[in-house]
């Protein structure tokens, strides 16, 4: 991944995590679990597109619990942060400070209402939204869909 050499010849990096697999707060809950520690995010700082928060507002999803392929999380030393950013951006990748890690357990977001706790998905939104009803009736499948087991 170029993103994590470039990182790591800018700053001091203490740990990264790819949060393909459960998206941007699985990959927060597990970075700070590993580490023992906490953190606080700033949501005004997450970079979620436009058209990623009006599919979710629409499907009622979540997006910080979206699979989150190509991103990468990077735990840096505060002094180095912005260096390591700047970097990343010259290489033409969006890179952002998105919050501070902390002793305080648990991971907290920081939001116009004040602080709360940071959701956590058992699986990911798209495939909790292709295993719901909303979708699809009956088996999941779609309405055009053969039958998984046919009647003999």
């Amino acid at each position: 991944m170029p993103d994590a050499l470039i990182a790591t010849g800018a700053g001091d990096v203490h740990a990264m995590h790819d949060p393909t697999e459960g998206g941007v707060a699985t990959g927060i809950h597990e970075l700070t679990a590993a580490a023992g520690l906490g953190a606080t995010i700033d949501t005004a700082a997450l970079p979620i597109f436009a058209e990623t928060r009006a599919i979710c507002e629409a499907l009622d999803l979540d997006p910080l619990g979206l699979i989150a392929s190509g991103a990468l999380l990077i735990a840096v030393a505060p002094e180095d942060a912005e260096t390591v950013v700047a970097a990343l951006n010259a290489e033409g990748l969006a890179a952002a400070i998105i919050g501070a890690v902390d002793a305080e357990p648990g991971v907290r977001l920081h939001g116009a209402n004040g602080l709360r706790p940071m959701p956590q998905f058992a699986r990911d939104e798209i495939a909790r939204l292709f295993e719901s009803e909303r979708l699809f009736e009956g088996d999941g499948a779609p309405p055009d869909a053969p039958s998984p087991c046919p009647a003999p």
